[in-house]
């Protein structure tokens, strides 16, 4: 490839060729979910968007030489509000919603992470962070047995997010419950109460609080210093500053090198979030849309772009994506991989070195498609080539990677079955090898109307599900 990856560092705000601190070991960590309920569209932006980027990281630098660690939270106030309001344990509550989250991925094509660390399997490392806090005088205990963590000691305070102390000062208050001795503070440890789990501690029994879980896990499976954080825009402040704040005052050392964030989901111009009752869970989706239906929209946008919610958009996507699988129909693809030399694998490789431009590279698939289609009669081994090619390249974005019949033949349908449609067909072939036209357009016209759509060709009929 004549190119380098270039990202875009919300650190520094702009693009920059990325550099792995050992290119025998590219290291990633992702926010991943809190575990309390179905995930919705905006998880699944973050899930997808993350996924291309490890898919192409291992592209580039081999997958066996990329580290990718996406964590659940599993312990916090939501989930334990959640659990008190169903009347459950919080460790049934987050097995079912982790069950189902697992689930979503699955369908959407996600690659499972090198590891997933859970913040209650990692209570140690959380002790021994805070301890270190502690010891190096970022951090206090306030008279209600809470550890917060003191940003006045931490002179780069706000170099993510570009806030300054002293604005950010101006509207901020303490609320009634709380014991910290600056508005800023952020609470590390909150001391136990009664019917809450808990851990014990030099400093007393009680929970973590979500910031300092990120900053152990990542550091705990990474190392102190690496290369990529990722998550949603709505993670980059207070959260990742916080978790910055207090991994490079615990440790000494840098934290990470690239901060990259997707943009919100929006519908109706507003964000989707679960606050504002405006978010659709994947599962919902997915009931009406194949999952890679999801995925592939989730890519229209550029990942720092906001993404534009709507059925209609869905809709376009589903065409989209029947526009390639069908280019792939009825072509025997090969398993051997397809040189970066190539002209098209080129401006792909181009698009998605500069900073992940999926649209860019979708865009290119669609070329490929168009030239398998004009191919595929009158020069079968060039578009076999072009079919493996278009395979090839869309793998690097989780896409294509069915069987053509199964994608197209998976929508709904009424009550028809394959083998109902298959005699179907069959009936109307006969009729029109004996020129019964009105017969033919029958059939046709009756499995339109159940969502099946005839394709004749010169290899005979096919068909697939709107």
């Amino acid at each position: 490839m004549n190119t380098m990856l270039q990202i875009h560092n919300n650190l520094t705000n702009q693009k920059a060729p990325f550099q792995p601190i050992d290119a025998n070991n590219v290291r990633i960590y992702v926010c991943g979910m809190t575990v309390y309920d179905m995930c919705h569209v905006g998880h699944a932006r973050v899930l997808v968007v993350f996924d291309v980027v490890y898919r192409y990281l291992c592209h580039i630098f081999g997958k066996e030489h990329v580290t990718y660690v996406r964590n659940i939270t599993d312990v916090d106030d939501k989930i334990i509000n959640r659990a008190n309001e169903n009347k459950e344990s919080i460790d049934d509550l987050t097995g079912r919603y982790i069950d189902e989250m697992h689930h979503d991925i699955a369908a959407l094509g996600v690659l499972p992470p090198n590891q997933e660390p859970r913040a209650t399997r990692h209570m140690q490392e959380i002790i021994q962070m805070i301890q270190s806090l502690l010891d190096k005088g970022y951090a206090y205990q306030a008279d209600n047995g809470d550890v917060y963590y003191d940003v006045s000691r931490f002179e780069s305070y706000g170099k993510l997010s570009g806030k300054q102390l002293d604005d950010l000062r101006a509207g901020a208050r303490i609320a009634v419950d709380e014991a910290k001795d600056d508005p800023l503070d952020f609470v590390l440890w909150k001391a136990a109460k009664p019917e809450e789990p808990s851990w014990d501690a030099p400093w007393g029994p009680g929970r973590p609080g979500w910031h300092i879980e990120c900053s152990a896990m990542s550091t705990g499976c990474l190392g102190n210093h690496f290369d990529i954080h990722g998550g949603g825009l709505d993670l980059q402040f207070p959260h990742h500053e916080n978790e910055i704040a207090q991994s490079e005052a615990a440790t000494g050392e840098a934290f990470v090198n690239v901060w990259m964030h997707n943009g919100f989901v929006r519908v109706d111009e507003e964000k989707m979030s679960k606050s504002l009752g405006n978010f659709f869970t994947i599962r919902e989706v997915t009931a009406k849309y194949d999952p890679e239906v999801l995925r592939y929209f989730i890519l229209t946008s550029h990942y720092r772009s906001p993404l534009n919610y709507s059925d209609v958009h869905l809709e376009n996507a589903k065409g989209a994506l029947t526009t390639l699988y069908t280019a792939l129909r009825g072509i025997e693809v090969s398993d051997e991989g397809i040189p970066d030399s190539d002209a098209y694998a080129q401006r792909f490789h181009t698009a998605m070195q500069d900073d992940f431009s999926t649209p860019e590279a979708l865009a290119v698939l669609f070329e490929v498609a168009r030239e398998v289609n004009k191919q595929r009669d009158s020069d079968p081994d060039k578009a076999r080539y072009l079919a493996t090619l278009l395979r090839s390249l869309a793998g690097m974005l989780g896409l294509l990677e069915r069987n053509p019949d199964e994608y197209l033949r998976g929508g709904a349908s009424g009550d028809l079955q394959d083998a109902d449609i298959e005699a179907l067909i069959e009936k109307r072939t006969t009729a029109r090898q004996n020129k019964d036209w009105a017969e033919s357009d029958r059939i046709r016209d009756e499995l339109q109307a159940q969502g099946v759509i005839l394709e004749d060709g010169a290899g005979g009929t096919t068909w697939r599900r709107e």
